[in-house]
């Protein structure tokens, strides 16, 4: 599996070898990490990726990617599945970015990316949640045509479903 590319990210799947390098906080070499990579949830991620690996192998293309920008080559975060479509075609996401790269777009170009690669893949339909106090996150599922389906007191969840007819916008159009 390659790498995904938009208009200013680089959505690189994830390898064994590089989830192990941010569960520890150490880059190889040739990678590029933005000062704040990996967060929490980078590492929380990695390690879901690195248990699922071990279980029941790769799960590529629904794993784990990790948000790359073109101009720099740095990491600023990461997008992913929390596991392969279930009977219904449908999965689950997750995203985020360090902070220093929020409030940009990253995050909305990223997921509009990982739906048009989810929707290629067969998949029929995307979760997420946001904690209440998580706006921007909220705002980043709105922006990719993602909608509300409920709450519960800790967070809000959201979900996008395709027929055959539906289409979603290519991220580098």
């Amino acid at each position: 599996m390659g790498d995904l590319v938009t208009a200013r990210l680089v959505i690189h799947p994830m390898t064994v070898s590089e989830a192990e390098r941010v569960v520890a906080g150490e880059p190889d070499s040739g990678a590029r990490w933005a000062p704040e990579y990996p967060t929490d949830g980078d590492v929380s991620a990695a390690r879901r990726f690195l248990s699922t690996c071990a279980d029941t192998g790769d799960p590529q293309p629904f794993g784990n990617y990790e948000i790359r920008r073109r101009e720099d080559s740095q990491a600023i975060g990461g997008v992913g599945f929390h596991g392969p479509a279930d009977e219904n075609g449908s999965v689950t996401i997750g995203y985020g970015l360090v902070p220093s790269a929020r409030g940009k777009g990253y995050a909305t170009e990223a997921l509009r990316g990982l739906l048009l690669l989810a929707r290629a893949h067969g998949v029929t339909c995307v979760k997420g949640d946001a904690d209440h106090d998580n706006i921007a996150s909220q705002h980043v599922m709105l922006a990719v045509g993602m909608r509300p389906t409920g709450e519960d007191e800790h967070v809000r969840y959201f979900e996008i479903a395709w027929t055959d007819a539906t289409a979603i916008t290519d991220p580098r159009s």
